[in-house]
């Protein structure tokens, strides 16, 4: 790198007072458009939706104990045995992520339309599959059936 002599400091003297340069030509462009050039942009793109994938968090699927799974085989059963007479049930039932490991905990709240025990499956009304494998607990909010 090489020294600053003061012949550098007067370099443009000649030039600094000068009119600004408006071409006759072509149009000035609005301050807008020129603040537009130096906005920021994503030099990586998807970079951000990225970052917001790996802080989504997820649940791993918990291991219900014996009595919740007791209870939960009594539901079921009841819930196999009524499904026809379209009961209004609410399931809460884990949903695995498709993108990471883990998932979540859903409710889903409707009429049972259809109940397939060989592929363990609940269809409820509005076409929501729920994998008999996944629930976690059952609610009856409108009519009481026995569970046993």
């Amino acid at each position: 790198m090489t020294a600053k002599t003061p012949e550098d400091e007067h370099r443009y003297d000649d030039i600094i007072d000068l009119p600004h340069h408006v071409s006759r030509t072509h149009p000035q462009m609005p301050m807008r458009s020129r603040a537009a050039q130096f906005a920021p942009f994503a030099a990586l793109s998807g970079y951000e939706e990225a970052v917001k994938e790996t802080a989504r968090l997820t649940e791993e699927e918990r291991e219900l104990d014996e009595y919740e799974r007791e209870e939960l085989d009594h539901k079921l059963q009841t819930l196999i045995r009524h499904w026809k007479e379209q009961p209004m049930v609410t399931i809460t039932y884990f949903k695995p992520d498709s993108k990471k490991s883990g998932g979540s905990y859903v409710d889903v709240t409707g009429i049972v339309r259809k109940i397939d025990a060989d592929q363990r499956m609940i269809w409820m009304e509005d076409d929501a599959r729920i994998p008999m494998d996944h629930v976690s607990h059952i609610e009856f909010p409108t009519k009481t059936y026995k569970t046993y």
